[in-house]
């Protein structure tokens, strides 16, 4: 078969290379397709003092395989945006000081978010305080860079990739929860994944498993029976514990098997019909059924995970130089989409990822043109070409709406500078609206603005009213 050459020896952009762990992830994954080998790969990041064990355990990898590969390291912007022809955006804007707010705040006022990171208060503040830094990219890409495709792994993902697509890039937003849900069903019912066949289609985070196959066989009748079963005895374990919080043997032992602690994902499947792609912990977080009060926690979530105490308590760059002697044995790919894209936009090999993408009334029928949607996309030397999958079966689609209200009002917040839809915008996130009152969502909404201060927009400080 004949491919077309998208560039010989791409220069690579990741703006955010010092970020925990991920950036470096994904450099081993470049590394590990031969046509990538010759790239210029440039680090970028605003902390240099983040950026130095990335960048040298990069070069310490390049070295050790005898690659081609130009590593360059800057804490200019502008530098690794020139000439660019794919940027990979791994930011977190605030870091784990700004993320405290988006969680501490909420929960003054009884909004428990285990991650928030996508929707809610912490999710929509958490896209606001990234506003500036997304315009200043996109000024520059649009004079440095202005054919380059752009990859978003930040969260939340909805938003940041609708945003930067709405500034004239030609972003595409990446997840690995597509790949990540597949492979644990597989093994929950003991199926090759090699030999499961599927299709996903909905929004990030709140993406539907509209098909699970294995050859000729639906796999949904067993898992609707596989994961009903841990269903029940999960809810059975979590009664045990009692109401103090002090989880008994049974709801430990349910919570360490795979897929045991999914019982707010088998719920949504039961009542719903599908399986959707983010995990219990996430999912409990985008409705108002799961997170009423401690005990219904308690009932659907036994064992607590809580992503802003992970952050806090870890060491920020995570073990690299663990991570570069497993790549100095072994190099292969994650799971993560991003590299295989590069690879295919190179070599012209066809591939498909599943990608957060403009809706634009046209690739999921029964959502809104201005939603940004994750569906299947073919990528090859022409780029990142999402398609069509019609309509999504309609209570699917309603639910994806709710959370569809959140991220278009949150991103016209950004693009028009209008305070109120700040407002709007966690008002209408279905846990808070669950919890709160106008009065008291227009309270913390204030509180988030005065606490982020001059992060967020000069256009949007000032209160939300």
């Amino acid at each position: 078969m004949t491919t077309t050459t998208f560039v010989t020896n791409p220069k690579i952009a990741i703006i955010g290379a010092g970020g925990f762990v991920f950036p470096f992830r994904l450099i081993g994954d470049i590394l590990s397709f031969p046509a990538l080998r010759e790239s210029t790969l440039c680090l970028m990041d605003i902390d240099p003092e983040r950026l130095k064990p990335v960048a040298d355990a990069s070069e310490e990898l390049v070295a050790h395989h005898g690659f081609g590969t130009t590593v360059q390291r800057t804490t200019d912007r502008r530098e690794a945006l020139a000439g660019a022809d794919v940027v990979i955006i791994t930011f977190q804007v605030g870091g784990v000081a700004s993320y405290r707010h988006d969680v501490e705040i909420p929960r003054k006022y009884g909004i428990d978010q285990t991650v928030g990171d996508t929707l809610g208060p912490g999710g929509v503040f958490r896209f606001l305080r990234s506003v500036d830094a997304y315009d200043e990219i996109a000024d520059d890409a649009r004079e440095l860079c202005p054919d380059a495709t752009f990859i978003n792994y930040a969260n939340p993902m909805a938003m940041a990739t609708a945003y930067l697509n709405a500034k004239g890039l030609n972003a595409v937003g990446l997840c690995h929860s597509v790949q990540g849900t597949t492979r644990m069903l597989a093994r929950t019912l003991g199926v090759p994944y090699e030999e499961v066949s599927y299709r996903c289609a909905g929004i990030n985070h709140q993406s539907w498993i509209l098909e699970f196959r294995h050859g000729q066989e639906d796999l949904y009748p067993r898992l609707h029976e596989v994961m009903g079963e841990r269903h029940q005895r999960g809810r059975g374990a979590a009664q045990l514990a009692g109401d103090d919080g002090d989880h008994s043997e049974a709801a430990e032992e349910v919570s360490s098997y795979e897929g045991g602690n999914e019982q707010v994902r088998t719920a949504i499947m039961a009542h719903f019909g599908k399986f959707q792609t983010e995990s219990s912990h996430h999912a409990s977080e985008y409705l108002p059924y799961f997170r009423k009060d401690a005990a219904t926690v308690e009932e659907y979530i036994p064992q607590r995970w809580d992503y802003y105490e992970i952050c806090g308590a870890h060491d920020e760059q995570g073990d690299i130089a663990g991570q570069l002697e497993k790549m100095k044995e072994q190099l292969t790919a994650s799971v993560e989409y991003g590299a295989m894209i590069v690879n295919s936009l190179v070599t012209g090999t066809p591939s498909v990822v599943y990608g957060n993408t403009p809706n634009r009334g046209v690739l999921i029928e029964n959502l809104p043109a201005d939603a940004c949607v994750e569906v299947p996309c073919l990528v090859d030397s022409r780029g990142v070409q999402p398609t069509a999958v019609g309509a999504l079966p309609p209570q699917l689609a309603a639910l994806n709406r709710t959370n569809i209200n959140v991220q278009t009002l949150a991103v016209e917040a950004a693009l028009h500078g209008d305070r109120e839809h700040m407002f709007h915008a966690v008002a209408l996130d279905p846990l808070t609206g669950a919890k709160l009152t106008l009065e008291e969502i227009r309270a913390m909404t204030d509180e988030l603005v005065a606490a982020h201060g001059d992060m967020l927009p000069e256009r949007l400080r000032g209160g939300a009213g």
